[in-house]
C-alpha cells in the first residue's frame, strides 16, 4: 500500500513480474487450458494480498465485453478499482498492445476507473530479458501500463 492505503499497483505488478519469471514454466504446465493457467496464476498471486482489504474480480462483467480481473480495494471509506486486462501474445507485440490498450480503456471507461494495466504473456521462445517490460501508454488522455511477461 501506499502512504494514502491504495494499493501500490506498480510495486504489486513488479513483484507478479519477478515471480512470473521464476515459476511460471513449472506452475503454468500443470493447467489443462494452458490459456487460462496465466490469468489464474496472477488471480492465486493477487489474492493473497488483496484479501486484507477488497477482492478481485474474474472475467467482470461491463457491457458486451468482459474484463479478465478488476481489483477492489477498499481504504479511508473510498474504493480504488484497477482494471487488468490479460493477453497471450499470438499476433506481433505493438498489434497486441494496440488492441489491448483500446479494450482496456473501454472497461476503464464503463467502470469509471482511471487505473488499467495490460499484461501480455509471451510464450514464444525467447530470453526472459527480452520478455519482459513495463512501459506506460496514452490511450484517449488516459494512462495505462503495459507489463510483458
Amino acid at each position: 500500500m501506499d502512504k494514502s492505503g491504495k494499493l501500490d499497483m506498480e510495486k504489486l505488478m513488479s513483484a507478479f513480474q519477478d515471480f512470473f519469471r521464476e515459476h511460471s514454466q513449472h506452475w503454468v504446465e500443470r493447467f489443462q487450458y494452458k490459456e487460462a493457467g496465466t490469468q489464474l496464476l496472477l488471480q492465486a498471486f493477487l489474492q493473497r494480498i488483496v484479501n486484507s482489504g477488497g477482492r478481485v474480480h474474474r472475467e467482470y462483467g461491463l457491457g458486451t465485453k468482459r474484463t479478465d480481473l478488476m481489483l477492489i480495494w477498499f481504504y479511508d471509506d473510498n474504493v480504488q478499482k484497477v482494471v487488468i486486462e490479460l493477453k497471450i501474445l499470438y499476433k506481433s507485440l505493438k498489434k497486441t498492445v494496440n488492441e489491448g490498450l483500446e479494450q482496456t480503456w473501454e472497461y476503464m471507461d464503463k467502470c469509471g476507473t482511471k487505473q488499467g494495466h495490460l499484461v501480455i504473456f509471451d510464450r514464444t521462445k525467447k530470453s526472459w530479458d527480452e520478455k519482459i517490460f513495463r512501459k506506460t501508454e496514452s490511450f484517449k488522455d488516459s494512462e495505462i501500463i503495459v507489463w510483458g511477461m
